[in-house]
């Protein structure tokens, strides 16, 4: 009910960060995916970890920041530093993106270094490229819990 009572001033912020999760967690799945078929096809896994590494560095790490300068736009919108008492759904949410943002720095570097190890020795496995998979699912989890506590906003 809150929603239907919020300033139009705030709309920007808000599909900024709005928009900017929803890439980011679709950037996620993507490079998910790629991942862990480059485990699955070995003749395929140079062209699925490059593809993992590319959407991850030009869609992921753009979305992330999208979906933080939206989350601090609207967060001084709101003026919940005023506040006495931040909601816990609001601490989950800085909790997850700031520890989201850090593995998925983690994710591109060794995503890149996989996919660039994979180029040179043609084909074969890549344990760096299997750790960005492993890194960039543990964020969409990571994530989807923090798409939990928004919408649910518990305690």
């Amino acid at each position: 009910m809150l929603a239907a009572i919020r300033p139009d001033s705030w709309n920007y912020a808000l599909f900024l960060h709005v928009l900017g999760a929803m890439l980011l967690v679709g950037a996620l799945v993507a490079a998910g995916t790629a991942l862990i078929l480059s485990w699955k096809r070995r003749e395929d896994s140079p062209a699925f970890s490059r593809l993992a590494f590319k959407t991850l560095l030009f869609v992921g790490v753009p979305a992330w920041f999208a979906m933080r300068i939206g989350a601090e736009w609207i967060y001084s919108k709101e003026n919940w530093a005023d506040v006495p008492s931040e909601p816990d759904w609001l601490g989950v949410g800085y909790i997850t993106a700031d520890l989201g943002g850090l593995l998925l720095l983690i994710s591109v570097v060794l995503a890149g270094f996989g996919a660039r190890r994979l180029a040179r020795t043609d084909g074969g496995s890549s344990i760096l490229a299997r750790s960005a998979g492993v890194l960039a699912l543990v964020v969409l989890a990571l994530y989807l819990v923090a798409l939990w506590a928004m919408t649910a906003k518990p305690g």
